[in-house]
C-alpha cells in the first residue's frame, strides 16, 4: 500500500484580498500538487474528497494525525486550510510542506516557516511554471521521505513532548472506508464542470447544489450553482434568473459583498433581466454591481460588462448631459481595462498566446470593438474562439459583441 499524502487547501476560485488576485485553486491541485505527489510515489488525497458534511469529521483528524505527508496550500489564507495546518503542526512533528502563491503577505505566525512559492496566473498556471513546481516539489517530498526533520514550530520550540497517536486498527478502518466510497466532493465538482462544458446546465446546477449543501462554507459552489441555473433558462429564462438571484444573494445579504466573483454574477443576472423586461431599475442595479466589482479589484470581466451597461443606459437616456456622461465613462472604463491587460497584449504581440488568457482575449476584443479599433478587436476575437472549450462560451461572446456593435455603431 502506498504512503498517503493528505492535501489541505481551499478549492475552486478564491480571492486573495491582500492582493486582489483571484486564483483557481483546483488548477494548483491538478497541475502542481497531485502530479508531484504521485510522481514521488504517494497516494494523493485532497481534503474536500473526504468531507461529506460541513464539519471536520474523524477521517479528517485521522489523516492529519497519521498521513505520512501533508501538503498545505495557504494561498488566499483559506481559514479551513490554516486551521487544519495548525492541527497538523500540533499532532505531527515532521513531514508537512507549506506552499503558497508567491504574491501577498504571509501571516506573522507562519512567516518563520519554510514555504514553497509558486506563480499563479489566476485562471490557470503556465506550463513552464507547472513543470518547474512539479519537479521541485517532487524533490522536496523525496528529501523529506529520506530525511526526517522537525518542521512543526510546536515541536521545534517545546522539547520532549510526545505527539498523540491513533490506534492502528482504527486508522486502517478509516482508510478502508474512504477507499470504498464512490463519490467525493471533488468528483462531484469535476462532473459538474463537465456538464457545463456540454451546455447541460440543469444537470450541472443539481451537482453544484449537492456540493454546496455538503460544504456550505465554500462560496464557489453557490456561485457556480447560480451561474448554471441562469444559463439553464429552465423552466423559463425569467424564472431561472429569479432562482439564480435567490441562490447568489446568499453570498450578498442586503446586496453587500466585496467578492468580485459574486458581484459579477449578480450584475450578470440583473443585466439579463433587463434584456427580458426592459426595467431600467434592473439595468441600474447591474451597473452598480459591475462598477463595484471593477473598483474593488480592477477586474476586467466586471469592467467590460460595466462599460457595456453604460452604453445601454446611454442609449435610453433622454438628458443629453447624462447621455454624454455615460458614453465617456464607458470609454474610460475600456481604456483602463486595456491598460490592466497590457501584459496579455504584449505577450500576443511577441507571438505568445495560450488558453490561460482566453477570457482576457474576449475582453480585449470587446473593448477594442467599443473603441472602434476593429483590427485589434478581430485579432483578439480569433484568439478567444481558438481557445474556447464550450459552445456556451462562444455564444456568450458573440451575443455580447452583437449588442455592443448595435450600441456604438449607430
Amino acid at each position: 500500500m502506498k504512503k498517503i499524502c493528505f492535501v489541505i487547501m481551499g478549492f475552486g476560485k478564491k480571492t486573495d484580498y491582500s492582493t486582489g488576485k483571484t486564483l483557481d485553486l483546483d488548477k494548483t491541485y491538478k497541475n502542481i500538487i497531485q502530479p508531484a505527489v504521485e510522481a514521488a510515489d504517494y497516494q494523493c488525497v485532497r481534503g474536500d474528497e473526504i468531507q461529506e458534511a460541513g464539519l471536520i469529521d474523524k477521517s479528517m483528524y485521522a489523516l492529519l494525525m497519521q498521513a505520512e505527508l501533508v501538503v498545505a496550500d495557504i494561498s488566499t489564507f483559506n481559514p479551513n486550510a490554516i486551521y487544519e495546518l495548525g492541527i497538523r503542526h500540533a499532532v505531527r512533528p515532521f513531514s508537512t510542506i507549506i506552499i503558497k502563491e508567491e504574491e501577498g503577505k504571509i501571516p506573522f505566525d507562519l512567516d518563520h516557516n519554510k514555504i514553497f512559492p509558486y506563480r499563479h496566473l489566476g485562471e490557470d498556471i503556465g506550463t513552464d511554471e507547472a513543470k518547474r513546481c512539479q519537479d521541485e516539489l517532487k524533490e522536496i517530498i523525496i528529501n523529506i521521505t529520506k530525511n526526517t526533520f522537525i518542521d512543526s514550530p510546536l515541536y521545534e520550540f517545546i522539547k520532549d513532548i510526545k505527539p498523540p497517536k491513533i490506534p492502528v486498527a482504527e486508522y486502517k478502518k478509516i482508510i478502508g472506508d474512504l477507499a470504498q466510497k464512490e463519490t467525493h466532493i471533488f468528483a462531484i465538482v469535476e462532473k459538474a464542470k463537465d456538464h457545463m462544458l456540454e451546455n447541460e446546465f440543469t444537470e450541472a446546477a443539481k451537482l453544484w447544489e449537492k456540493a454546496a449543501v455538503a460544504l456550505p462554507s465554500e462560496d464557489y459552489f453557490l456561485q457556480q450553482q447560480a451561474l448554471s441555473i441562469y444559463k439553464s433558462k429552465n423552466p423559463s429564462e425569467a424564472t431561472a434568473l429569479t432562482d439564480a438571484l435567490r441562490v447568489i444573494e446568499k453570498l450578498a445579504p442586503e446586496g453587500e459583498s466585496n467578492d468580485p466573483e459574486t458581484l459579477g454574477l449578480i450584475g450578470a443576472i440583473y443585466k439579463r433581466m433587463w434584456f427580458i423586461n426592459s426595467d431600467t431599475e434592473c439595468l441600474k442595479r447591474a451597473i452598480s454591481y459591475y462598477q463595484k466589482g471593477f473598483q474593488i479589484r480592477n477586474d476586467y470581466y466586471t469592467g467590460e460588462n460595466y462599460a457595456l451597461c453604460l452604453d445601454i443606459i446611454s442609449s435610453i437616456e433622454q438628458d443629453e448631459c447624462e447621455k454624454n456622461y455615460y458614453v465617456i465613462s464607458a470609454k474610460k472604463a475600456r481604456e483602463k481595462i486595456i491598460k490592466i491587460l497590457d501584459n496579455v497584449e504584449t505577450s500576443v504581440n511577441d507571438g505568445n498566446s495560450n488558453i490561460e488568457y482566453k477570457w482576457a482575449y474576449a475582453t480585449l476584443a470587446n473593448c477594442y470593438y467599443g473603441l472602434k479599433n476593429d483590427e485589434k478587436a478581430f485579432l483578439f476575437e480569433n484568439l478567444f474562439v481558438q481557445f474556447s472549450e464550450a459552445q456556451w462560451e462562444k455564444d456568450t461572446f458573440f451575443e455580447s459583441k452583437e449588442r455592443l456593435l448595435k450600441l456604438v455603431r449607430k
